[in-house]
C-alpha cells in the first residue's frame, strides 16, 4: 500500500523559506511521476511542481519558477520542495502525489495522496 506522508509546512513571513518533505512508502516509484499541489480556502487544487523519480526532469507552475526547486532523494525515498521567497499568495494546504500520467499538472493523474501539510505566509 503506497503511502505518502508530507512535513515542513508551517508559519512563515513573506520573504522566508521552507522546505517541504515527502517521504514515499509501499512500492517502488521507478517510472512515476511525484508531485506537489496546493490548496487554498475556498479554491481550488493547483499544481505547484513535480519531478520525473526516474530521470529527474523537473516541472513547475509559472507562478513558483525561480522561487521553488523539486528534488527526490534515492535512498531515503523522499521529494523536496524548497520554497524561498514566499509570498502571502503561497499559503494553502500542501499535497504530496504520485501517479504514472504523462499529463504532469493535473490532479487526476496522479493515483496516491498524502494528507497535506500546512504552509501560512503572512504579509
Amino acid at each position: 500500500q503506497v503511502q505518502l506522508v508530507e512535513s515542513g509546512g508551517g508559519l512563515v513571513q513573506a520573504g522566508d523559506s521552507l522546505r517541504l518533505s515527502c517521504v514515499a512508502s509501499g512500492r517502488t516509484f521507478h517510472g512515476y511521476v511525484m508531485g506537489w499541489f496546493r490548496q487554498a480556502p475556498g479554491k481550488e487544487r493547483e499544481f505547484v511542481a513535480a519531478i520525473f523519480w526516474t530521470g529527474g526532469n523537473t516541472f513547475y507552475a509559472d507562478s513558483v519558477k525561480g522561487r521553488f526547486t523539486i528534488s527526490r532523494d534515492y535512498a531515503k525515498n523522499t521529494v523536496y520542495l524548497q520554497m524561498n521567497s514566499l509570498k502571502a499568495e503561497d499559503t494553502g494546504l500542501y499535497y504530496c502525489a504520485a501517479g504514472r500520467d504523462s499529463n504532469v499538472p493535473n490532479p487526476r493523474g496522479y493515483a496516491h495522496w498524502g494528507l497535506g501539510t500546512q504552509v501560512t505566509v503572512s504579509s
